[in-house]
């Protein structure tokens, strides 16, 4: 089963920039989509930014359209989700996904 780490996150003021990383381990990310999803405070999880790669377009959460861009790094088996002009509201847990697996999470928090 592949296992999926997350690094990356922290406090940002509002306008700065943090990048997201997911690692795998166990497995690679070898098909199918990946994923990045966000979890803000007594809210249900949500899909963030999707990509699937190929001909199709990667998908986006209308908030965050032009502010967030999902990629990977094969290489390294890695998915990144570099996020900027950040705002409060973007504060939330950020979760990567790859098929079933989800990784444990991580503390995105927008603030002054």
């Amino acid at each position: 089963q592949v296992q999926l780490v997350e690094s990356g996150g922290g406090l940002v003021q509002p306008g700065g920039s943090l990048r997201l990383s997911c690692v795998a381990s166990g497995g690679t990310f070898s098909s199918g989509p990946m994923s990045w999803w966000r979890q803000k405070l007594g809210k249900n999880r949500e899909l963030v930014a999707l990509i699937v790669g190929g001909a199709d377009g990667d998908y986006y959460l209308d908030s965050v359209k032009g502010r967030f861009t999902i990629s990977r790094d094969s290489a390294k088996n890695t998915l990144i989700l570099q996020m900027s002009s950040l705002k409060v509201e973007d504060t939330a847990v950020y979760y990567c996904r790859y098929l079933d697996n989800w990784g444990q999470g991580i503390s995105v928090i927008v603030s002054s």
